[in-house]
């Protein structure tokens, strides 16, 4: 059976034991019926992982005991800060899962006029929640030691005027310039992606104004989440490690 990769929220030490989270217990302990002598792999996002055994295996607790850590990080040097326009449905969830496949930094899920998507406070903090079970479970599936950092919804005008070094891109069919010729600096990119019905005439004039330069990967109109993956995978393939 393959070694399970198991996100830690505390920090972890060689020679020491750790309880396990209650989320890891229950897939460990009743998804996957390991019992203890079985090996482990733990990482808590400080770019190590650790290898460990399980020694404790009950229904609902499972120890670990960390055996060594290793320093391994398969990190990308570009660095992509991904503002993705709220969209319905598990469209989100899949964005979100495979653009920390594919290398991001920084997620900022994006309210916008044609999100479509109207919460209250306590249902985005839900929803932000899950979100970040679903980033946490990406890098355990790909091998990331660093969980990327997903910021609270954000308003468009208010994520588009933050300062900062990036590259500011943002996708349009219609664009003149292909995303296949830009020059990405040394700080990586700020990558603006609208909800499935697109940006309004007055947020792309937002955009304009707040320094994104619009660029296409084609003559087709790509769907919210395509547009998400594919524009990662070429930054990726040009300037990452792809």
């Amino acid at each position: 059976m393959r070694i399970p990769r198991i996100f830690h929220p505390d920090p972890l030490i060689v020679d020491n034991e750790v309880q396990l989270s209650s989320d890891a217990t229950n897939h460990i302990v009743n998804v996957l019926r390991l019992k203890p002598g079985h090996p482990l792999v733990l990482f808590h996002g400080d770019d190590s992982e650790y290898s460990a055994e399980l020694i404790v295996s009950e229904k609902r607790k499972a120890i670990a005991l960390v055996d060594a850590k290793l320093s391994i990080s398969v990190e990308s040097s570009l660095s992509i800060h991904l503002g993705q326009g709220v969209s319905r449905g598990d469209r989100m969830d899949l964005v979100m899962q495979k653009a920390v496949e594919l290398g991001v930094t920084e997620i900022t899920p994006l309210i916008t006029e044609r999100c479509g998507v109207k919460l209250s406070k306590e249902r985005w903090e839900k929803k932000h929640s899950q979100w970040q079970k679903i980033i946490t479970g990406a890098c355990e599936q790909c091998g990331r030691n660093r969980i990327p950092i997903l910021h609270p919804p954000a308003e468009l005008a208010e994520w588009t005027s933050e300062s900062t070094n990036q590259l500011r891109l943002t996708l349009h069919p219609r664009a003149e310039k292909s995303i296949r010729h830009l020059q990405v600096p040394p700080k990586g990119v700020r990558l603006l992606i609208g909800p499935e019905g697109g940006f309004s005439d007055q947020e792309v004039y937002l955009t304009e104004e707040t320094g994104f330069q619009t660029v296409q990967l084609g003559p087709r109109v790509l769907r919210t989440e395509t547009a998400a993956l594919a524009a990662i995978s070429v930054l990726q393939a040009l300037h990452g490690d792809l």
